[in-house]
């Protein structure tokens, strides 16, 4: 799947046993982390097979042509394919760089999303209100997934498949609920989260 949890809140350092020093002026780290990407289907060295194998198959009918006028005539055809191939799967490989990166604390969790060429966009919300909604419609997008709760409704994982969203969806609520049994007294205050008045 193209997502993985960095941090879960079964494996978090404070339900593992382990020590956790950090200085008092850090937050503390998050309960649940998780990283979403579009798939690549085409590794680099697969891209680099697949420009060598197109050049040269459309290099085998200009052996003909050799010495004739013809082959400048064809030349510029050919090249401006393997162009248009070669920018076609590198601006693939651009839009590929894509990341979501969902991060969870018993106080808040965000959203943050990095897009090639763009400034990171933030989502924010608080867990206890936060909500995991799975859409299921018949339309051109099948079983997407949304977070509520914070200022807006943000879409989660829209290049994963609708099976994974489903399996995804499970996964974020038990978070969540993690988050929420984890949660602050009221009052209480993180290390480096200024005091309420």
């Amino acid at each position: 799947m193209p997502y993985e949890w960095v941090t879960h809140p079964d494996t978090a350092p404070e339900n593992s046993g382990a020590v956790c020093a950090s200085p008092s002026d850090t937050p503390p780290p998050p309960m649940a982390e998780l990283h979403a990407w579009p798939y690549r289907s085409l590794p680099r060295k697969g891209f680099v097979i697949t420009i060598a194998l197109l050049g040269t198959l459309l290099a085998l009918p200009l052996l003909a042509l050799l010495g004739t006028v013809l082959l400048w005539g064809m030349l510029p055809f050919l090249a401006a394919t393997v162009a248009g191939v070669w920018w076609g799967l590198a601006h693939s490989y651009r839009s590929g760089t894509a990341l979501e990166v969902l991060r969870i604390w018993p106080d808040h969790a965000d959203l943050t999303r990095h897009d090639p060429r763009q400034p990171p966009r933030l989502w924010q919300a608080n867990p206890y209100w936060t909500t995991v909604t799975l859409h299921e419609t018949d339309g051109p997008v099948p079983a997407y997934l949304t977070l509520g709760g914070g200022p807006r409704r943000v879409e989660l994982g829209a290049f994963l498949t609708p099976a994974e969203r489903r399996v995804l969806r499970d996964e974020l609520n038990a978070a969540l609920a993690a988050a929420r049994a984890k949660a602050p007294a009221p009052g209480h205050t993180f290390p480096g989260q200024p005091a309420a008045d």
